[in-house]
């Protein structure tokens, strides 16, 4: 009896030690923000691995509310914490509705790409929008962040990830900013193509 508990446990420990760990950093389109959270993209991403035998382990570091700089004043302990293979950086949005400078945002984004790598994670940096009442020069200087810090730091961009989501009101919640449940497998329908390539 002894030695067959001995080989259940043996042959499991494999499997627990090579899972790698990604981590979202996000706000409150990651966290889940008005849903039940077990109905978020993030969750959904998890089960799509668990069904499909892919051996990661996502943990969600996501903050309703939370900006560029407030990722940054955290990023250390995540990376600490996780050990992360891979990070999907998903933050900016709330600079954004704040009417933050961009290249603060950039710059916050930069450094948080730029420690990531230094502690051996691949960063994936995942794109948004803000309304248009902000004035169209205000919008394409927040949008137009994302794939220049792309380019110059050599990561992928999922260039929005609302985009099949965010002028569907069926899928928005009554606010307009944040997706309801129904939205929640598109987003990850969006960032599977980018993330695919990132999974060894």
């Amino acid at each position: 009896m002894y030695s067959l508990v001995l080989a259940v446990i043996l042959g499991l420990l494999p499997m627990a030690a090579t899972a790698k760990s990604i981590v979202v950093l996000g706000d409150s389109i990651s966290a889940g923000y008005g849903i039940d959270v077990g109905q978020g993209w993030v969750n959904l991403l998890q089960q799509k691995f668990n069904r499909q035998k892919i051996d990661y382990v996502i943990s969600n570091e996501s903050i309703s509310g939370d900006t560029s700089a407030g990722g940054l004043a955290r990023i250390d302990q995540v990376l600490a914490r996780h050990k992360p293979a891979i990070v999907l950086l998903e933050l900016g949005a709330n600079d954004g509705l704040r009417g933050l400078t961009p290249q603060a945002m950039k710059g916050n984004l930069t450094e948080i790409a730029h420690r990531c790598r230094k502690a051996g994670a691949e960063v994936l940096l995942l794109g948004m929008k803000i309304p248009p009442n902000y004035g169209k020069r205000y919008i394409e200087m927040f949008f137009n962040i994302y794939p220049q810090l792309s380019a110059e730091l050599k990561v992928p961009l999922v260039p929005f990830i609302l985009e099949q989501v965010a002028l569907k009101p069926e899928l928005m919640q009554a606010d307009g900013l944040h997706p309801n449940t129904l939205g929640q497998p598109m987003i990850v329908d969006k960032i599977w193509p980018y993330l695919q390539p990132l999974l060894k």
